[in-house]
C-alpha cells in the first residue's frame, strides 16, 4: 500500500479529475446504451445482437481502464458517482485515510480506515 503526503496527493489531483470525468461520461454512454442492450439480451435465444453492443463495450473498457489508472496510483475509489477517493496516509504513526471528493479543490479532510465519510475530519 502506497502512503502518501497531503502535498503527494494534491498533486494527482489533476488527473484523478480527468479520470473521473471520462469515467462519468461513459458511466452516462453506459445508461443510454442499457434499454437496448436489455432488448438485445433478451432476444439472445433468437440470435440477439445490437449495433450498440460495441458502443457498450468500449465504455466498460473505458470505465476499467481509468479505474485501474487510479487504483494503480494508489488511490481508493470509494464512489464513482460523488467522485470520492481516499488517499492512504500516516497520521500520528497509525494509517488513515485522506479524503476527497470532486469538486473540493484540495485534500483538506481525513478519516479513520473504519470512520468512512461520516467520519470526516479537517487536517
Amino acid at each position: 500500500m502506497k502512503l502518501f503526503t497531503v502535498e503527494e496527493a494534491n498533486i494527482l489531483l489533476p488527473e484523478l479529475r480527468t479520470r473521473l470525468v471520462s469515467i462519468r461520461r461513459e458511466r452516462g454512454r453506459l445508461n443510454r446504451l442499457e434499454p437496448e442492450i436489455k432488448r438485445a439480451a433478451e432476444r439472445a435465444t433468437e440470435g440477439g445482437g445490437s449495433v450498440f453492443g460495441s458502443q457498450y463495450v468500449m465504455a466498460l473498457n473505458r470505465i476499467m481502464g481509468d479505474a485501474q489508472a487510479i487504483e494503480e496510483m494508489g488511490v481508493q475509489i470509494k464512489d464513482f458517482d460523488r467522485g470520492l477517493c481516499d488517499f492512504p496516509h500516516l497520521r500520528e504513526g497509525r494509517v488513515v485515510l485522506l479524503c476527497w471528493q470532486n469538486g473540493e479543490d484540495r485534500i483538506e479532510w481525513w478519516h479513520e480506515v473504519e470512520g468512512g465519510f461520516a467520519g470526516r475530519q479537517p487536517l
